[in-house]
Formats: C-alpha cells, sequence, structure tokens
C-alpha cells in the first residue's frame, strides 16, 4: 500500500477506515497515568517520613501510645498537605493532547468534507486555509502565500514559508494563505510525540533542598540511633532491667527526633510559594521555591520573555518618498492587518499596517494580482490598479531596483542594531524590473522595559546568564546586546556549532551572557545537562512545546504564564504569570530568603534538641543520681507544640536588603558556624538555664543528690524544667533571626507572625502546666513561684549568650579586615563590580 494517495481526490471511505484499522488513531500516546491515590502515598513513605514512622513503632513498643499517634498525626497531616499542592503536577504530555485540533477539512471520495481529528490517516489529503492548527504531519502538495507559526516547536519567531514538496508538523498553525497537503505521520509517529517523549524522559532532578534535608535527616537519625544505644547500655550498667532499659532507650531515640521539622519546612516552604504569587511568581513545586534561590545559571528565551513578542517599526528611511509612500506599498503587498483591535495575520505585515495607518498612509486599493512571498523569490508583490508594489530581502529587491543610492550603508547600520530590513519598490507594470527604490523599513521585536534592570540584578547576585533561542544568531546578538546580556566575550554560537561532547559543551558554555542561536529541543536537553555537570544549578525558561522537556530536565524550570503553552507551564516548577523576566529576580530573592529562614528554623530546632538531650545525657552521667528532668512527652510537647509557631514564623522571616548582594550561599544547611552557635552557644546555655532551674526548685524543695524526690516535688521540678526551654526558646526565636545582629538592633515589627507566635507558645505553656489533665498526661506540675522566677532566667541567659557571641564574631571580623587590608566593613558589605543598567548610574 502506498503512502500517498494515488490522486488528489484523497481516499476513498474504505480505504481510509483501513489504514485506520491498521495505524490507530491520531492520538498522542499518553504516559500511564499515576493514581492520586499512588501519588499520597509517595507522601507518606520517604526517608524522613519512614523515619517518624519507625518512631512511632518504638513509641508503641515503648509503651506510650499517646506519642505513636501523634507522630503518626504529624506524618499524615504534612503529606496530605504536600500531596495537595503537588497533585497537579507531571502532566505535560497529556496537556500536548489539547495542540490537536478536533475537527479537520481533508478530501475524500473527491468531496471536500470535515472530520474528527483523531480519524486523520497517513495519504488523507488535508486543506488547510489561515487560522487553522495542523493536526499531523504533513507533506505540502500545493500552496498558496502559505505562512506557518512553528515557534511552539522551533522557538524562531518568525513564521515560516514552507513551499510545495516540504514538510509542516502537528502543533503548528497556519497565520496566513491556503495550501493543500498529504498526511505522512500521525499519533505516536508525528514529531510532537517525539517532544512528548523527551519531556517523559527527561528525569527531575532532585532539588539542593531536597539534597540538603536528606543529609540532615540522615545525620540526626544516626545520632539519634547511635545515642538510644549509649543509653541502653548505660541504663543495663546503672542496674536497670533488660526490658525497662530498652524501653529508656527507645524513648531517648524517639525524644531525638525532629518530629516538628519536616511540617515546619513544608509550611515555610509554601508560605514562600504564596508570597511567589503575590509577585505573579506561581510554583507549582514547593522545593522550587529554595532551588530558585540556589540558581547559579539562567538559561532564558528571547522572544516573549526578554522581549514582548510584539513586532513594530523601528525606522522608515526613504530617500526620496515621503515615509507613507513607503509604508503604503509595504502594507499593499502585504496580508496581515490590524482588525477591530486585534492582530490577524503575519505579526510583521501587522506591524506593517500599524506604522502605515499612523503614519496617515492610503492602504486601499484594488488587488488584481498577488505573488505571494516564498524562500525562493524571498519578496512578495502585487498588481493594484495596474501598478506593482513589492516588498521582501533586501538582497533580493535592491537588485531590481534601477538605483538605490545609499540603501547599503543605511542597510548595514539597521542590521547591525539588529532589526529585521525589508526593501520595498514599485513599478508602472508587472515585470519585476527596472523598479523605482522606495526605502527600507526596520523591525525589532522591542525589549521589556525593565529587563535590563533584571539582567543588571541577576549579575549582581552572581547567576551566571545565557540567551538560548531558536531565532536568527544576528537577531538574538542585538537583542542580547540592547538589553545588556551580551557577556564580554560577546560568544554568539549555534545549535550546529555546539560540541557533540557534553563536557566540552559545558566548558562553552560556562560563561556569562552567553548566546545560543538556532537551537533545537534535543540541545535545550543538553545545554542543561552540561551545565548541571559544571556544578550549576539551572533554572530554564521557556513557553513552547519545543521547551518543555528541557524545563524538566533543568533544576527549575520556568514557564511563562500568558504567551506559555499549556505544556511549557506544566513541565516547569514555576510559572511567570506576568511573563515578565524581571519577575524572577524577585522570585530569585524570596528563594535565598527562604534559604536564610531554613537555616534560622533550623537553629531555633537543634537548640531544642540539645536542652532535651542534657537531661537524659546528666542522668546517665550521674549514674542515676540526678533525676530526669524532663519525660518523653515533654520533650513531644516541645517539638511540635511550643516550638512549631515560632519556627513557622522564622520561616517567614522578610528577605534582607542584602539578599541579592554577592553569589547564593553555597556549601551545607548545617555547616560549622551553625554547628558553633547551636552547640557551642545556645544550646548550652539554655541547657544550663532548664538544668538550673530544674536542680534550683529540687534543692529548694529539700531534695539531696543521691537520694529519690518525693514524686510532687519531682513533678514541680520537672515543670519549672519544662517552662525554662520554652521561655529559653522564646528569647531563642529572636535571637535566630540574624545570625549577626543582637537582639535590640532588629526591628520587631517586621515580622509580626513571630510576635504572634511567642504569645501563642506562651498560651501553650500555661495550658501544658495549667491544665490537670495536661500536665498529668505530660508528667509536670505548674511551678510554684520560686520555680517561674528561675524559669525566668533561662531569657537574660539565651540573650546574654547570644549577644555576647555575635559581639565576638563582629571583633574577629574586624580584626582579619584589618590583617587582610580590606575594605569591607564589619556588617559584611561587599563591592558591586556589576555595572548598573541605564538610568541606574
Amino acid at each position: 500500500m502506498t503512502i500517498l494517495s494515488p490522486s488528489r481526490c484523497g481516499l476513498t471511505t474504505v480505504e481510509a477506515a483501513e489504514r485506520l484499522a491498521a495505524d490507530g488513531p491520531n492520538v498522542l500516546p499518553s504516559a500511564r497515568r499515576v493514581s492520586p491515590i499512588v501519588l499520597l502515598l509517595r507522601q507518606m513513605v520517604h526517608f524522613f517520613a519512614l523515619l517518624l514512622w519507625g518512631a512511632a513503632v518504638l513509641a508503641v513498643l515503648a509503651g506510650m501510645p499517646q506519642l505513636a499517634v501523634a507522630i503518626a498525626v504529624v506524618v499524615l497531616l504534612n503529606g496530605g498537605f504536600a500531596f495537595a499542592q503537588e497533585y497537579r503536577a507531571d502532566r505535560a504530555t497529556q496537556r500536548l493532547r489539547e495542540l490537536i485540533p478536533a475537527n479537520v477539512v481533508v478530501r475524500r471520495d473527491g468531496r471536500r468534507i470535515l472530520i474528527g481529528a483523531t480519524d486523520l490517516v497517513v495519504g488523507d489529503v488535508v486543506l488547510l486555509e489561515a487560522g487553522d492548527r495542523i493536526s499531523a504531519d504533513l507533506e505540502l502538495a500545493e500552496v498558496h502565500g502559505l505562512a506557518v507559526n512553528e515557534s511552539m516547536l522551533t522557538g524562531e519567531s518568525r513564521p515560516a514559508r514552507p513551499r510545495a514538496g516540504g514538510p509542516v508538523y502537528a502543533g503548528t498553525f497556519v497565520v496566513e494563505g491556503e495550501a493543500e497537503a498529504v498526511v505522512v505521520a500521525t499519533g505516536a509517529r508525528t514529531r510532537l510525540a517525539a517532544i512528548a517523549k523527551l519531556t517523559r524522559e527527561a528525569i527531575r532532578p532532585p532539588s539542593p533542598l531536597a539534597v540538603q534535608l536528606g543529609k540532615v535527616v540522615k545525620v540526626v537519625a544516626g545520632i539519634a540511633v547511635a545515642v538510644g544505644v549509649v543509653f541502653f547500655g548505660l541504663a543495663v550498667l546503672l542496674g536497670m532491667e533488660l526490658g525497662q532499659g530498652f524501653l529508656f532507650a527507645i524513648g531517648v531515640t524517639v525524644a531525638l527526633v525532629p518530629e516538628g521539622l519536616l511540617p515546619t519546612v513544608t509550611l515555610s516552604l509554601a508560605r514562600a510559594a504564596q508570597r511567589m504569587a503575590a509577585r505573579n511568581a506561581l510554583v507549582r513545586h514547593l522545593e522550587a521555591v529554595e532551588t530558585l534561590g540556589s540558581a547559579t545559571f539562567i538559561c532564558t528565551d528571547k522572544t516573549g520573555t526578554l522581549t514582548r513578542n510584539e513586532m513594530t517599526v523601528a525606522e522608515v528611511w526613504a530617500p526620496s518618498s515621503p515615509p507613507a509612500e513607503v509604508m503604503r506599498t509595504a502594507v499593499l503587498s502585504s496580508t496581515g492587518r490590524m482588525s477591530g483591535g486585534k492582530p490577524v495575520g503575519d505579526p510583521m505585515e501587522v506591524a506593517l499596517h500599524v506604522e502605515a495607518l499612523r503614519l496617515g498612509a492610503d492602504v486601499e486599493g484594488q488587488v488584481t494580482r498577488r505573488f505571494p512571498f516564498d524562500s525562493v523569490r524571498r519578496r512578495a508583490s502585487v498588481l493594484v490598479d495596474g501598478g506593482l508594489h513589492l516588498k521582501g530581502a533586501p538582497d533580493a529587491v535592491l537588485p531590481l531596483c534601477r538605483a538605490a543610492p545609499g540603501a547599503d550603508d543605511v542597510l548595514a547600520q539597521m542590521s547591525d542594531r539588529g532589526l529585521r530590513v525589508l526593501a520595498v519598490a514599485r513599478g508602472r507594470t508587472a515585470e519585476e524590473s527596472e523598479l523605482e527604490f522606495l526605502g527600507l523599513v526596520g523591525l525589532h521585536d522591542p525589549p521589556r522595559e525593565d529587563v535590563a534592570e533584571a539582567i543588571w540584578k541577576c549579575r549582581l547576585a552572581g547567576i551566571k546568564l545565557a540567551m538560548v533561542t531558536g531565532d536568527h544568531p544576528r537577531t538574538a546578538r542585538a537583542i542580547a546586546a540592547e538589553v545588556g546580556l551580551l557577556g564580554p566575550d560577546e560568544l554568539v554560537v549555534t545549535g550546529a556549532e555546539l560540541p557533540a561532547d557534553d563536557a566540552a559543551l559545558g566548558e562553552l558554555l560556562d560563561h556569562d551572557g552567553v548566546v545560543i542561536a538556532r537551537v533545537t529541543p534535543e540541545d535545550k536537553l543538553r545545554i542543561a545537562r552540561a551545565l548541571r555537570g559544571r556544578g550549576h544549578v539551572v533554572a530554564m525558561t521557556g513557553d513552547g512545546v519545543n521547551d518543555a522537556p528541557a524545563l524538566r530536565e533543568a533544576d527549575i524550570g520556568i514557564a511563562m504564564g500568558k504567551s506559555g503553552t499549556d505544556v511549557a507551564r506544566e513541565a516547569a516548577d514555576l510559572v511567570l504569570l506576568d511573563d515578565h523576566f524581571a519577575t524572577i529576580v524577585g522570585a530569585v530573592e524570596l528563594g535565598r530568603a527562604t534559604y536564610a529562614n531554613v537555616r534560622r528554623f533550623l537553629t531555633y530546632h537543634l537548640t531544642d534538641n540539645v536542652a532535651e538531650l542534657t537531661p537524659f545525657a546528666i542522668w546517665a552521667l550521674s549514674g542515676g543520681t540526678i533525676p530526669l528532668a524532663l519525660t518523653v512527652l515533654q520533650v513531644l510537647a516541645l517539638d511540635i507544640g511550643t516550638d512549631l509557631l515560632p519556627a513557622l514564623a522564622l520561616g517567614a522571616e522578610p528577605a534582607n536588603p542584602r539578599t541579592m548582594h554577592g553569589p547564593a550561599r553555597a556549601g551545607n544547611l548545617i555547616d560549622r558556624r551553625l554547628l558553633v552557635r547551636v552547640f557551642a552557644i545556645l544550646g548550652p546555655a539554655q541547657a544550663l538555664a532548664e538544668m538550673g532551674a530544674f536542680i534550683g526548685v529540687l534543692l529548694l524543695g529539700g531534695w539531696q543528690v543521691g537520694t529519690a524526690p518525693s514524686l510532687g516535688l519531682l513533678a514541680a521540678a520537672s515543670g519549672t524544667a519544662f517552662a525554662a526551654v520554652v521561655l529559653g526558646q522564646l528569647a531563642n526565636a529572636f535571637a535566630c533571626r540574624s545570625e549577626s545582629r543582637w537582639i535590640g538592633r532588629i526591628r520587631w515589627r517586621t515580622n509580626p507572625l513571630l510576635l504572634g507566635a511567642v504569645v501563642v507558645e506562651a498560651v501553650l505553656l500555661l495550658v501544658f502546666l495549667g491544665l490537670p489533665l495536661v500536665s498529668d498526661l505530660l508528667g509536670g506540675a505548674f511551678p510554684p513561684a520560686a520555680g517561674w522566677a528561675l524559669a525566668a532566667m533561662a531569657i537574660p541567659v539565651m540573650v546574654l549568650a547570644d549577644t555576647a557571641h555575635k559581639a565576638w564574631r563582629a571583633k574577629r571580623a574586624r580584626e582579619e579586615a584589618e590583617d587582610a587590608g580590606s575594605a569591607l566593613d564589619t556588617t559584611g558589605s561587599v563591592s558591586v563590580t556589576a555595572a548598573p543598567p541605564p538610568g541606574r548610574r
């Protein structure tokens, strides 16, 4: 059976039915949809969730069902929240199906009929006209002024002008002219389906935050298990029965697991996502919030991202005729128009019409014959009232003119500015020779007004930029230079010039201000992989179908919300609702602030863990002569009770004014600076206040070391220790707002959530100690007046420890700066070497 139909009459109904039965319907293959139940279960079985489930099981074995239920509730709530946020993710391939139109006009049995696009088969003769979306891969048989918008596949902003015998592809659409074509591929065999396959195969890499938190969780889990084993051995050595010692060790292990960390991280990212949405940046995956803040390389498209995607006339050069005459001829030889305030047809020709109307040109005339543009002639002409009007590429038009003095120089000047130049001429007859040269028209897609400043801010933040586009390299270079993106090396390469080896590709592109033109979807994938292989956190912007695979391959995919396709938006992690490149800068700032906030509440949580572990350590080291100051349930009440809201409030801390100065903070979330602050300063200070208050109440109650205190006295002392930890954490919350400024220099009103959180924390403290039902369950009692006084000392102890440490660090920084002859001041300011954009000097 031949692929093409033997005649222009098309297939017969019988032939079409046979081919449909053999090849199947014209639909894109769909990936197996993941059940929502499976998606929800995935949120319940990642490493940290499994760790908490394990802690719940151990709590049951230790005879603490209340603790097990509380941990299970934490896992379920957190998993349910994350599932709700990401339920609509990973559906890019499904959206590709929407690019296939519902109906298409074909010729079958010699008749013109309308059929469903899914019923198209190889060999069908399809009839195309302006406005039609192409429903399968076609081979053109007859062409009449056809222009096809292929930007969704190629990234090229200019409509293609395919000739008879050439291909057009599914997912593109006709902007001008008409044609007859024969179907050569349907469904899974189309080029669109190949891109869908690339999208499915691109694996989304784990975010930096996920990697860092994974490390934190594994370290904490290892420490918890190790400490539990040690305490089991100590308990046995101190004479405790094996069964009791095992249960005690399980309790210690569970106490060290930071149950509140997971919901704190999730809710903090959700809060940041809400703030990004308020700035027109819609987050589709929560971890993308922090990933964007870690970005070191942004690969941006040109059309619609850096530019408005609106072709306009920038210059009309008319050496011997009024500009209106030039524009009249340009419009008469065009079909694109601005009609009823809406563009119809080729955007370039619409721009010509708008400029002609602005100049007051008469664009009416009776067209008697039209010679459409094609890739061979590279010009379009029309006969109006017996006269010839013509426009086209300068090298195709100027040789037909009698004379064009000065045109070559002006053409060179316009081209150097990146304008798309058309030559305009007219004649008295239909002959395209000895024409009268009228002038040159330069068009361009103007950059967005705020792009230059956004690029400057990215460079201020140490982020490298590259333009990745399907456009012509000369156009791309000019736009890059105009907005300030082009680097000092002025490196411009095309997709065909990219090295085949990924390592060589990464080395070539790992420079700021690179321009890569004429790229294919496969090129974009390789670019993302190569840069990630160089250690970069890569953000890739895009708006077309062709961008979807690269958006998934990059560390963070950024799609356009207005001009972008559904495919690109569904494949992306972040959607710019206003399509403004500048919105990325605000999102990067929030991402960096989120990273800093994660460090803030990690400091807050770990400080509390030191205070929680201290009573068990002292009990073990004292051989049991000093009673346990806290119970396991009190530890849980601290983790997911009093600590949770202040930690969440720290996660909403506003960005520091200098957040965007210098590169993103690299390295581990938990580094040496954080560990010193937690385990050498804040943690010991809180533990000292806690144990001092506990032992103080015992001594005031008549307790002697080595004796067993009464149950009432022990409960009161334990309640005092609990209060000391909570009050110490209250002060610690304000101390954690900054790693360098002491509490008195931080404006309280800049984070009103924290003020509300500490009020709630204080109320919870009274509930946990004042309600007999709750206090009896936890194992503590309401402290006496002396106990409250001792517990309150935790606040000044924490403030003094924090202030002394920050003062020491500031002094050390000054000394190091003086020794190095540095110009840095003690606040850590940096000199900015990036040149500001015009208007900010």
